[in-house]
């Protein structure tokens, strides 16, 4: 029996794996040497983390003054004060200290020209065993900010930071089990006693028992299938599955809309390039708002610009191909690559998409998931009442490590005291006999079809802008999706590597959370940061603090 089963192997799940690894090995303390697995949905360096771009926050105060608290004050001010301030003291007061470890294993962060020393000596230095002072490390502008608070490594800060993480779980001998899809927590008495899974590559049903279970499974963006940042598989897997468990979920209707996706693709251009100078036009050349304001402003200021029949344009032109190259490679590239224009040369068409999920996994202060004992969940799947109505830019690769390691350690220390004895295979048994019932499903209807009919149905109707005439509809919507399951089922039957099942799956989770994202937003009459509700425009900060929870009664 394991001492911590970790399911999600991105930027949380890889932070947490380290920190319960590192907690276990101190002398005196409870188990030793743990056992830790760490189960993914694909590998490793799949994740969503490395779409992270534009940087992680910290109040070094490298370029400019800056404050913790001023910190704390942007995130609580972005989060239209719907968050819990002691979690928020937490997060941002750990948060040099945890720019201080990334260092430490070797992230290697853009650098300040420093006594005569450039990035790359810097980097040697670190290479050498020397770690550099974290006041050498480069900071940025981000929106909402009131200060240079984003430390990055060019545009590839995620992909930086889950790379290194992922090559310190190697040196760490961490074990990974890749390609297992998640399906259901065990539990007994309301406690966590390991989860179930589908092996991809071999389409068999396994149980895994654990006595603490950290889940850091990531958000439910691609519900807006088709625009959104996120990649296919961010249907809330872990979300659901703790619903389905008699966990709770809170917060659900708020999700965040990224003001800069590329128009054709979604594909995100980081809030870097706005950061490092670059303006918003519209289609006749006018800049129509301050770009570093929090994201949902500008959102919304762009959907304005759409409703007067005008386009919008990331415009860094003036930057210059030299200062493009040096600090957003990737954006370059992406633009070429994906809406064939050169950055350095032409305007960026762009329209804004669903980003990031605010709402998620009902934790307390330990992050211990609200109705299941000795589960806890973590990251943009975890709602910990830090992000509220609309995250502030740069604190969600904070939140991962910064809480990575908080959750990471009180999984162990719940493992030490936690009861050996394995539970019964009583959700296995279930959990196969439902994977053959899919096979077995008519496949009159295909469920590819209503993915992208889901996907615009929320743009439109649970998007941006919000009314309760179409939210009803959207539910209504919804609702005859789900009866229409009866006729969606498999075209291949396959066992082996059955992409299509897990899609299937993937879809039902979204299934599952559209009604809860929709009702939540129903039932909150007045919205304010990520999304904006037509008719409740008067303000009521008791109601409006208050959060939404959601769980399923027995």
């Amino acid at each position: 029996m394991l001492d911590v089963l970790i399911i999600g192997s991105g930027g949380a799940g890889l932070t947490a794996v380290l920190a319960a690894k590192d907690i276990s090995t101190v002398d005196g303390v409870g188990l030793g040497n743990a056992s830790i697995l760490v189960v993914g949905k694909a590998y490793p360096t799949n994740s969503q983390t490395s779409m992270a771009q534009g940087g992680m926050n910290a109040a070094l105060g490298n370029v400019e003054e800056d404050h913790i608290s001023a910190h704390i004050a942007d995130t609580i001010k972005s989060a239209r004060e719907l968050c819990d301030e002691d979690m928020v003291r937490q997060m941002c007061a750990d948060a040099p200290k945890t720019i201080q470890w990334l260092e430490s294993i070797g992230v290697p962060f853009s650098r300040l020209d420093v006594g005569g020393l450039t990035s790359d000596d810097l980097r040697s230095e670190s290479s050498a065993g020397l770690t550099p002072n974290i006041k050498t490390v480069a900071q940025r502008q981000m929106g909402g900010a009131s200060a240079k608070r984003a430390c990055y490594a060019q545009d590839y800060t995620g992909l930086k930071i889950l790379h290194t993480l992922y090559d310190t779980c190697l040196k760490e001998n961490i074990e990974f089990l890749d390609e297992h899809y998640f399906l259901n927590l065990v539990t007994e008495d309301g406690t966590a006693k390991g989860a179930t899974f589908l092996d991809i590559r071999t389409g068999e049903v396994k149980q895994i028992h654990a006595k603490s279970v950290i889940i850091a499974t990531g958000g439910y963006g691609s519900l807006y299938h088709g625009y959104t940042t996120n990649a296919y598989g961010s249907t809330g897997d872990g979300v659901a599955a703790v619903l389905r468990s008699g966990g709770a979920v809170s917060d659900m209707e708020f999700v965040q809309f990224h003001p800069t996706a590329l128009k054709s693709s979604s594909i995100l251009i980081s809030e870097s390039a706005r950061g490092e100078g670059g303006y918003l036009v519209n289609s006749e050349g006018e800049r129509f708002v301050d770009e570093l304001k929090p994201r949902d402003e500008v959102a919304r200021a762009i959907f304005e610009q759409f409703q007067n029949n005008q386009e919008v344009f990331l415009d860094v032109r003036h930057l210059g191909e030299e200062k493009l190259m040096e600090l957003l490679p990737q954006e370059v590239a992406l633009c070429k690559l994906h809406e064939h224009v050169d950055p350095a040369k032409e305007l960026i068409p762009i329209k804004p998409v669903a980003h990031y999920s605010m709402g998620g996994i009902d934790v307390d202060y330990a992050l211990e998931v609200t109705g299941i004992k000795g589960c806890f969940a973590v990251g943009e799947c975890s709602n910990a009442k830090v992000h509220g109505a609309n995250r502030l830019g740069g604190n969600s690769l904070l939140e991962i490590t910064a809480f990575g390691k908080f959750a990471g350690e009180n999984a162990y220390k719940h493992a030490v005291y936690a009861s050996n004895k394995k539970a019964d295979d009583k959700q296995l048994q279930q959990d196969k006999k439902e994977i053959e019932a899919i096979y077995k499903k008519e496949n009159s209807l295909n469920f590819y079809e209503k993915r992208e009919s889901l996907g615009k149905l929320f743009y439109e109707k649970v998007g941006i802008v919000r009314d309760n005439v179409n939210l009803t509809k959207a539910m209504e919507e919804v609702i005859a999706m789900q009866v229409m399951q009866t006729k969606m089922g498999l075209s291949d039957k396959n066992r082996e590597n059955n992409t299509n099942l897990v899609e299937y799956l993937e879809f039902q989770n979204a299934l599952l959370l559209a009604p809860a994202i929709i009702s939540a937003a129903i039932a909150r009459d007045e919205s304010r940061g990520a999304h904006y509700k037509v008719g409740f425009e008067a303000q009521d900060d008791e109601k409006f603090k208050q959060h939404i929870v959601l769980q399923w009664k027995d």
